[in-house]
């Protein structure tokens, strides 16, 4: 719209092009400039004509704009859309090519890349069982290293003379370490270790079925019984016979089960925060060795105490008994543990054998466990005696005296590991007076 058109209009443009615009305030003002406030009713017809020639009156203005400028309009829209085509063909040029690269891309790289891909599978797969069969061949080399070294360690007890001869204690400890290096084979089982997926192998669950763990179970049972069998006194014989090529190879063969023990024994978690480490086939093998002997040691002197003819020849065998323990405690105090393949990094290892016994039994020395339990024992199977009367108890109290000092040498010679030794009496005095007030305490004054 001119200027001149605006002017000679009598439509206030402004008004109604203002932000500000609001119809019912415009309808509320219209009413009130053609009408009273207090007329009743009130006329509407009136602003209702204005609002309705003002209508009017602009849809005549946009007739006239439109019929005037219709050819500039349309030569606009014409040119608008002949740009479009033109952009239209062009992007359809560029969609093309882009198509066509793509499907050149897709030839030269994609149809490659898959191909690629199924090669890498391939490989990857391959890759797998050669490690897979590589821990198979290695898992089976350890199986038959097994059974060469359980052979070298010999059959049961019940071997005869000249296998016994050929037998091997220190086969004990390498099959030990053998069968740790498989443990420790079938415990990388992550995906990517070494030990991944052996357990679905059939010949490997044979192999630990027939071989790994009935192997196991021989070198433990030998080892305990080595240990069950430890003696080193002479004092049960009467004679002292016992050589030192003798001496040695019982130390050397309890030894080597020992550490076969340690090394066999069950080791936490990689992610335990314990800094101490028991091992507890050793300390069960050792406690089973010490409860048989005061087991054996007690149940001899009830005996004998009701038949005091056969004391003497029972406290001889306490006292062996008791020297062995002591030869024991020295022989696991002088051990250093061997290197452990499994052992996490986190555990430290006990300086020695004995640390670990000891702090098991909450005591300071074996051969005064061995003398207190005892004399705990003993004290119970003397006050069964003395209440079930008899010849038994009156003989036990008549020799009271006699008794209490054969006791008290029982206890001094058991402590007596090498010949002349003179202070043993005086460091064994306290576990001497416990014995000897076991069995006389009880049998009152």
């Amino acid at each position: 719209m001119t200027s001149a058109e605006e002017d000679t209009s009598y439509i206030d443009y402004e008004t109604f092009l203002s932000p500000d615009f609001s119809p019912a305030q415009f309808a509320n003002t219209l009413v009130l400039t053609t009408n009273n406030a207090s007329d009743t009713p009130l006329d509407l017809s009136t602003p209702l004509s204005r609002v309705l020639f003002d209508a009017q009156e602009i849809n005549t203005h946009i007739d006239t704009l439109t019929t005037k400028s219709a050819l500039p309009l349309l030569s606009h829209t014409q040119e608008q859309t002949e740009a479009s085509q033109s952009i239209v063909k062009e992007i359809d040029a560029q969609v093309a090519s882009l198509n066509d690269g793509y499907k050149r891309l897709e030839k030269e790289v994609l149809v490659r890349y898959e191909t690629a891909e199924e090669v890498r599978t391939v490989a990857e797969r391959l890759w797998e069982t050669v490690r897979l069969g590589r821990s198979v061949g290695r898992s089976l080399q350890l199986g038959r290293q097994l059974e060469l070294q359980l052979a070298e360690a010999g059959g049961s007890g019940s071997a005869s003379k000249g296998q016994a001869a050929k037998e091997d204690h220190r086969a004990l400890v390498r099959c030990s370490n053998t069968l740790l290096s498989l443990k420790e084979l079938f415990g990388k089982s992550k995906p990517g270790e070494e030990g991944a997926g052996l357990d679905k192998i059939d010949v490997v669950k044979s192999l630990g079925d027939t071989v790994i763990a009935p192997a196991e179970r021989t070198v433990l049972s030998k080892s305990q019984q080595i240990v069950r069998e430890f003696s080193m006194s002479s004092l049960s014989s009467g004679t002292s016979t016992t050589t030192f090529a003798q001496t040695a190879d019982t130390k050397a063969r309890t030894t080597s089960a020992l550490s076969a023990l340690y090394l066999l024994s069950s080791i936490p978690p990689s992610h335990t925060k314990k800094e101490k480490w028991e091992p507890d086939i050793l300390i069960r093998a050792l406690q089973d060795y010490l409860r048989t002997c005061l087991t054996s040691s007690l149940a001899s002197m009830a005996r004998s105490l009701s038949t005091l003819p056969t004391l003497d020849r029972t406290l001889l065998e306490v006292s062996a008994r008791c020297q062995n323990i002591i030869a024991l405690e020295y022989l696991l105090s002088s051990i250093t543990p061997p290197p452990h393949s499994i052992l996490p990094s986190t555990i430290h290892p006990p300086k020695n054998f004995l640390d670990p016994l000891l702090q098991s039994l909450e005591t300071g020395s074996l051969a005064s466990y061995f003398w207190r339990t005892l004399a705990g024992g003993l004290n119970t199977k003397v006050m069964e005696i003395v209440n079930k009367g008899g010849v038994s108890a009156r003989t036990l109290r008549t020799n009271k005296k006699s008794v209490g000092e054969a006791v008290r040498e029982c206890v001094v010679r058991g402590c007596q590991v090498n010949k002349g030794e003179k202070d043993v009496e005086t460091s064994w005095e306290r576990e001497a007076a416990v014995m000897v007030a076991s069995v006389v305490g009880a049998l009152g004054r």
